[in-house]
């Protein structure tokens, strides 16, 4: 049955993943850490499906509180996701979005995209880097690797980032292929960036209190105490963080 093949592969590629990306994550983490001790933000940048990476670690039960969600409507794929697709192309966009945000060099930026190639992202780094922040990429190597830049520069987003975060998907990302079927199916991608995405936060947590700073952490607003608590956080993050 092809859910098994489809299971054995994600295994696979995860547990290359945690293998070979070991030392980046931790990288990563060091950054994030490093925004959160000073009293700074994480931003979380993406466009399409990639969108869904900052809504992961943004405003969720069991999350750090210090996440702006950079969940831009001109890149989403609602109302019209073919919009989505044209905008993420589009030169000089993203960085002046990044200009409206508050914005310091003591923050990370975390940016999500597989392939890596088109402006959107290539902008977004390059704006955040100018800023001084630390830039991670989570990008597929392999798929980035076959497809060129559509940037003015010819760089991909892995050619700019400090740390890049290499997603163990194929090219493509689409891993399933069946007699009758004309093309590949499936992707993975997802469940591999999702895995990133929370290691990189929980070890930020752990790093922090080991320097002896107690992160914020945001309660489930189901508790009973978790609203009275989550006001607190929001009330004290409003002004760095535009989503809340």
């Amino acid at each position: 049955m092809i859910q098994l093949e489809y299971y054995e592969i994600v295994k696979e590629q995860l547990e290359r993943q945690m293998n070979e990306e070991a030392e980046n994550i931790e990288k990563a983490a060091q950054f994030c850490a490093n925004s959160i001790t000073k009293n700074r933000v994480i931003h979380v940048f993406g466009c399409g499906h990639s969108q869904m990476f900052a809504m992961e670690v943004f405003y969720r039960a069991g999350g750090l509180v210090p996440v702006n969600a950079l969940i831009i409507p001109h890149l989403a794929l609602f109302p019209k996701a073919k919009l989505s697709t044209i905008q993420e192309r589009v030169e000089g966009f993203s960085n002046e979005y990044l200009n409206l945000e508050n914005t310091s060099g003591d923050d990370t930026m975390i940016i999500v995209s597989i392939s890596g190639r088109n402006a959107g992202v290539v902008d977004m780094a390059l704006e955040a880097k100018k800023i001084g922040m630390k830039v991670v990429a989570l990008t597929s190597k392999e798929f980035s690797s076959s497809v060129s830049s559509r940037h003015s520069s010819g760089k991909n987003l892995k050619d700019v980032a400090d740390i890049v975060i290499d997603i163990k998907c194929l090219s493509g990302d689409a891993c399933l292929s069946i007699p009758g079927m004309r093309d590949k199916f499936t992707g993975t991608s997802t469940i591999l960036g999702m895995m990133v995405m929370n290691c990189i936060t929980s070890r930020t947590i752990e790093l922090s209190v080991e320097r002896g700073y107690n992160p914020p952490v945001y309660v489930s607003s189901n508790l009973d105490k978790g609203d009275a608590i989550n006001a607190e956080y929001i009330k004290k993050y409003r002004d760095l963080i535009s989503c809340l």
